[in-house]
């Protein structure tokens, strides 16, 4: 007697509706088989942020390490091949880990927007936030082949770390809409206060601004050969431009402590009074590693330390303005039935007539 050969077990059935459905809208067909938890749909849009954050520290080292032109062209790495080679050394194995460090940003951001979308109920202003940082990706990988084909200009360089800066407050801004709900925001303090916050971001961007110019201007041109700098106006140096950034730095800080000294003379929440003191905590931390790294010839350690610090700043002033006000406590899902008649009808209305 011959056994009958085992089956399988445990393999889904796959028909040609879900096929055609996976194919036609892979978004869809994914958030109709499958719904995070809210812990799911934060961490991803923290993944998100955080990698936003990592591949400009990380190409702060390239710059810092002179491999700014270790792949001299783009995309490909040289004309003849699309990764780094071994006469490349060290710089092209540099410049090139930071191109593939740009994959894994896309990944973290394409997890933020799938599980956003898959995330019951379905909230839009999430997945708009999720597509508005896969733009901004992409538009700042363009923009960094640029930087390396115009042979790394000051001003495109600036442009790209601005950039990359609109991506870190659209990652912050998601990351925190994940915490809260939908409802229609409700201010927790007064108007003049939210006036002198709008002032404090405004003249924080202003310091971040002028930080690439203090970038453009020093000696960490991107590259062992000779790259121009920026042209100041007025015969101003990079000593002056320095010497603004931390004026303007000064006037961040400032503006930071008597926000707090508001907050807390008006008992207002908990909120916006500790967002303000993280802030005011990582401004002191960032000051302190300015004025060391001026005052030591710019170490390349320090330099970098001051980048990831600036980031940092950024998403603490943006986490301060969006603590002023609350969007009520996140949606309970829907019953765990509802996934399966959502995959139903997903997949019948998808697949059409057969």
């Amino acid at each position: 007697m011959h056994k009958p050969p085992p089956t399988m077990v445990g393999v889904p059935n796959v028909t040609r509706a879900d096929a055609a459905a996976a194919v036609r809208n892979p978004l869809a067909f994914i958030a109709a088989r499958w719904t995070p938890t809210p812990r799911t749909v934060q961490r991803a849009a923290l993944a998100a942020l955080v990698m936003s954050v990592v591949i400009v520290v990380t190409g702060g080292a390239v710059r810092l390490t002179g491999s700014g032109l270790g792949c001299p062209t783009w995309p490909k790495c040289t004309a003849d091949s699309l990764t780094a080679t071994r006469e490349m050394g060290l710089h092209g194995v540099i410049e090139f880990g930071n191109r593939l460090l740009a994959y894994v940003l896309c990944a973290a951001v394409g997890w933020a927007i799938i599980a956003a979308r898959s995330e019951k109920p379905r909230r839009r202003s999430l997945i708009r936030l999720g597509w508005a940082q896969f733009w901004l990706v992409m538009g700042n990988a363009v923009l960094g082949g640029i930087v390396v084909l115009v042979g790394l200009n000051p001003y495109t360089v600036a442009a790209h770390f601005l950039l990359s800066s609109v991506l870190i407050a659209v990652a912050t801004v998601m990351w925190r809409r994940t915490q809260e709900g939908d409802e229609a925001p409700r201010p927790l303090v007064g108007k003049v206060v939210q006036q002198l916050v709008w002032v404090l971001v405004g003249v924080t961007a202003a310091l971040i601004a002028v930080g690439t110019v203090v970038t453009g201007t020093g000696p960490h041109a991107g590259d062992s050969s000779e790259v121009p700098r920026m042209d100041l106006p007025m015969g101003m140096t990079w000593e002056d431009v320095s010497k603004v950034h931390a004026v303007l730095a000064w006037i961040v800080v400032t503006l930071t402590f008597a926000l707090w000294f508001v907050l807390k003379s008006a008992d207002a929440p908990k909120s916006p009074l500790n967002r303000t003191r993280d802030l005011f905590l990582i401004l002191l931390a960032q000051g302190a590693i300015g004025y060391v790294q001026y005052f030591t010839d710019l170490p390349e350690v320090l330099v970098g330390a001051h980048m990831f610090g600036s980031c940092l700043v950024w998403i603490g002033a943006v986490l301060v303005l969006l603590s002023l006000r609350e969007r009520g406590p996140l949606a309970q899902a829907d019953d765990v039935s509802a996934p399966t008649q959502a995959y139903a009808a997903t997949s019948a209305s998808m697949a059409g007539p057969r």
